[in-house]
């Protein structure tokens, strides 16, 4: 009896025992599950956070593949707003102002912190200003001016395209010439960069007695350039200067010239002059194959982050208006350095 007691108790104490390990068992896996669920969740929260960190950015441009000038900028504001580099960056493109603001309006709606924006027009932007304006979202302007109130964007860093222009026709003024019988070759019409380097030209063309022999947009493209020095030539019209308001086109005046057996360059028939400082175009300045090259700054980045990091730290942007410094380089000064230091492209 005494034995069989015995052996009760010891079955009740075994059955005991293996109760408890069995609730311990359990207690240690919902404990590892539900730290394994904390951790999974601090996680995302960490990983949100890094999120909320980038700023976005959406970049309002124009067709990359438009010049040498315009690749060189695009690839600058790639290069800038990276992941990396604390932004979460969106670059659309239009050639034309409807295509662009369709585009800043998205880019709006879609929350962006800052819209950079380089215009394909100066008019006709007041619409998406007051949007972005609304939905808190801040305007940047480069590489274009625009016609709008400046207290609609919070900074405009750009070409001074008007000194561009100037500076090149104060050059040509330089040169003396018996006779100014000019090819004006436009760039797109209705950009900054149109405007402010025709407006010289067209001025001094007043007020000095020059000829325009011909007046007409390539739209900044190689193959439409040449086509109108063609033009020119078969049409047996007198000219000895060439001014294209981009290298591109300068190009192309070129490649007309040469089919002709007509010479340009330093002490030549033909006076040529672009714009921009593509390296190509420099080492045809420093050939003196080209006479005079306007420098068009393309790389704006810098100028941007640094509006954006003053904005970020609650600063007062005081000079809306960042202008860049730009020169013109001449055939007879231009040195091997300066196409180092300034030409862009290769």
């Amino acid at each position: 009896m005494r034995k069989k007691l015995i052996s009760t108790l010891l079955c009740v104490s075994m059955m005991t025992f293996m109760l408890v390990g069995c609730g311990s068992t359990d207690d240690k896996t919902d404990s590892s599950s539900s730290s394994n669920q904390s951790t999974t969740q601090q996680d995302s929260s960490s990983d949100n956070t890094d999120s909320k960190k980038l700023i976005k950015v959406g970049v309002v441009n124009n067709d990359p593949n438009e010049s040498g000038y315009r690749t060189a900028n695009d690839k600058d504001l790639k290069a800038k707003f990276t992941e990396a580099n604390g932004y979460e960056a969106s670059f659309v493109y239009g050639k034309t102002n409807d295509e662009q603001i369709k585009a800043a309006q998205q880019l709006v709606q879609n929350g962006v912190n800052y819209l950079l924006l380089s215009a394909a027009d100066t008019s006709g932007w007041d619409s998406v200003l007051k949007e972005a304006e609304a939905a808190g979202t801040k305007v940047i302007l480069y590489d274009r001016t625009i016609d709008a109130d400046e207290s609609l964007y919070a900074a405009s860093i750009v070409s001074d395209m008007d000194k561009e222009g100037q500076t090149a026709v104060d050059w040509l003024k330089k040169q003396n010439l018996k006779e100014y019988k000019i090819l004006h070759i436009q760039g797109q019409m209705g950009t900054a960069a149109q405007k402010g380097r025709s407006a010289a030209l067209d001025a001094a063309v007043k007020s000095e007695g020059w000829e325009l022999v011909v007046q007409q947009t390539a739209n900044w493209k190689t193959e439409q350039a040449q086509q109108i020095v063609q033009s020119a030539i078969d049409s047996k019209k007198s000219f000895n200067v060439i001014y294209a308001e981009n290298d591109d086109m300068a190009k192309g005046a070129v490649a007309a010239l040469d089919k002709a057996n007509i010479s340009h360059g330093v002490g030549k028939d033909v006076i040529i002059m672009g714009f921009d400082c593509n390296k190509f175009a420099l080492r045809e300045v420093l050939a003196k194959n080209w006479n005079y090259d306007g420098q068009c700054n393309p790389f704006q980045s810098g100028y941007i982050e640094d509006v954006i990091k003053k904005l970020e730290a609650g600063e007062t942007i005081e000079e809306k208006k960042i202008v860049m410094d730009e020169k013109g380089f001449d055939a007879e000064t231009i040195t091997q350095e300066d196409i180092d230091q300034f030409g862009i492209g290769e």
